[in-house]
Order: structure tokens, then sequence, then C-alpha cells
């Protein structure tokens, strides 16, 4: 019996809920962010799972079908890709949220990705259903939160598990947070990690019509805008934000910095070694208040960092890291973590 899935692309959607039609279109139409259909094919590998709404992982077989979006990727560490590469339909899951498109150039390191072929896109009335149709909108304003960025070397250089821990103390502590991640490419488990850490709410750039966040600048920042009002609305105390991947890589890594301004109140950088920390500095002039992620492994490590940077390292792994990241905090923020916070 074929299965038809949603993919965790297609949550701002109402798939589950209004009907809806499927055809092909010529390849000249296509657009990143439009919703298609494609239907898995090939022998299963360890890949051969999709993201549901939920954030559950559902392994897929071939003959079933899966709902996601076109887009484009360009990981460090496993694939690059983009819909503009199809050929003869033939598809693949650039990520398991449901961003389709072809890898030209897969991590040999990795099994094989999920095949999948273009069986047609999404339309009502004869019009394609793309994630812009659901996206958040409202007017641009000044963002006026106190924001904890979380920035990366790479992808997999441990941002998610500081932000993890940074949710976890100020709610703790009875401060209202909330948990974004403002680029990259789509994925649902890594933000809704904050929300069972602590945050009250959580967003991405889903949330704003963007299946990844390689797109031109201009778009980007004209997407990302009303989500950033969005939040500002729901008068956080802080906004525990991670742009995915590093500024330097196409995401727009660095718009999101600038949107977000000087209400950056503590800057954590994940770096994949002590090295690649230099690197950030020198190349995008960023100077943290904090290094974490696999730079932090070790003392020695810990130890290359000071004396490369003159900055300090935790590593949030550790057995004591909670009572070191609870003292940076507090310093870095200048509140008080040890006692909860009266509304």
């Amino acid at each position: 019996m074929t299965r038809t899935l949603l993919a965790s692309l297609a949550r701002i959607a109402d798939f589950d809920r209004n009907p809806y039609d499927v055809r092909p279109l010529d390849k000249a139409g296509w657009a990143s962010g439009d919703y298609v259909l494609g239907e898995v094919f090939g022998a299963r590998s360890e890949l051969y799972t999709i993201e549901s709404c939920s954030g559950e992982m559902l392994p897929v077989q071939a003959g079933d079908q899966v709902i996601g979006a076109l887009g484009v990727r360009a990981g460090t560490l496993e694939g690059a890709g983009d819909y503009a590469s199809v050929e003869n339909g033939n598809m693949q899951a650039l990520t398991n949220a449901g961003l389709f498109g072809a890898f030209t150039s897969f991590s040999t390191l990795l099994s094989k990705p999920i095949s999948l072929r273009y069986r047609g896109h999404i339309l009502r009335n004869d019009r394609k259903v793309q994630m812009r149709d659901f996206a958040i909108t409202g007017e641009a304003a000044s963002f006026a939160v106190p924001t904890i960025l979380l920035v990366g070397t790479s992808m997999s250089a441990g941002k998610t598990l500081a932000g993890r821990l940074a949710c976890k103390l100020l709610s703790s502590a009875g401060y209202k947070v909330i948990g974004a991640k403002l680029t990259g490419a789509g994925r649902y488990k890594d933000i809704a990690s904050f929300k069972r850490h602590g945050a009250f709410e959580i967003y991405d750039f889903v949330d704003a019509g963007l299946p990844s966040t390689i797109a031109p600048e201009e778009e980007y920042r004209a997407a990302i805008r009303p989500l950033l009002q969005l939040i500002a609305g729901r008068e956080p105390d802080y906004l525990v934000a991670e742009a995915g991947a590093s500024p330097l890589e196409p995401y727009n890594g660095a718009a999101a910095i600038d949107e977000l301004g000087d209400k950056v109140c503590c800057t954590i950088l994940c770096a994949s070694d002590p090295y690649a920390v230099v690197g950030v500095q020198q190349a995008f002039g960023l100077t943290p208040d904090l290094v974490s992620g696999p730079a932090a492994s070790t003392t020695a490590a810990v130890d290359l960092v000071r004396k490369l940077t003159g900055l300090s390292a935790i590593n949030v792994l550790d057995a004591d890291a909670e009572r070191k990241f609870r003292k940076f905090l507090e310093a870095t923020l200048k509140i008080c973590l040890s006692e909860r916070r009266s509304a």
C-alpha cells in the first residue's frame, strides 16, 4: 500500500487538512520553496528516513511518496546539491526534512541518500503551492530582544548543544526564552530540542517560508524580518538564536547577524578545532565571548584556544559544564541564575 508522508518542511502547510492536486511541471517553472511530491526508489540505506512534521524520524522504502520542497544545500561535511541539478526527474533528499534536489557532491563516509522520482508539483487552482504561501508575514521594524547568538565554523560544530544549555539555565531561573534557528538547511530536530530544554516557543526560517537560507540576500532579509518581529512581539526576556553553519558559508549568516544588530548581548562560537577559531576571527572579524564545540573537547584544546586567541572555552559535555556555563552567562549577561527570578 502506497504511503504519502509529509516531511518536516511541510509542517507550516495544510496538506493534512485540505485537498491538493499533483501534476508535473516543466523544469523551467521550478523554484526554491516549491512543494513537490517525490516517490522513493532504490535499495534502502541508513539514510532512508524522513523527518516528519513532529520531528519523528520515519523509515521509508521504495514506493513511499513524500511531500517536500525544492531547495539548495551546501553542507561542508555531508553534501552539496540543488534542485537545478535534477535530471530526468531523478531527485534525492538533500536533508531528511524533505529538502529535495540532486547532490552534486556527497561525502563518501555516508550511506546512500534517499533516491526519489519527481511525480509532480503540489497544485491548487492550477497554481503551484509554495512554502512562502504559509510564511509568517508582517511589517518589519527594529528588533529589540536581548539575544544570545550561536555561530559555528561549520555544521555539526556543537551550536545546538550550547543552545540547549542556555535555554535550560535561563528558563530554570525564570526567564522567558524563545529559541530560533535563523540560517541553515531545513531540519526540525535541532530547534525542537530547544523547546524540550526550556524555551517556551521555537521558530526557524521554515516559518519564514524558506527551505534553506541559501537565497539572494535581499530575499532572505525580507523573509526573516517578519519572523524577528513576531519573536519580539512575544516579549521574551532572551532570544537564543542559532545561525546554522558558519557566517562564511552561503547561508546568509552575516545578514542574520546584521539583522539582530546591537541586540546581540552574548556570542558563542562553536568551532571544529582551535585553529578554526582563528580562521573565523581573521576572516569574519568576529570576537566571541566564549568558544565551545569540538574546539573545547579536552583541556589541551581549551589551552590551545586560549594560547591562539586569548578566549575562554567550555566543553558543554563535561560533567562540570553546567556550573561553568552558568558562571559565564551570569558574568556576560550581568544576571543571577542561581535563584529563580520572580515573574
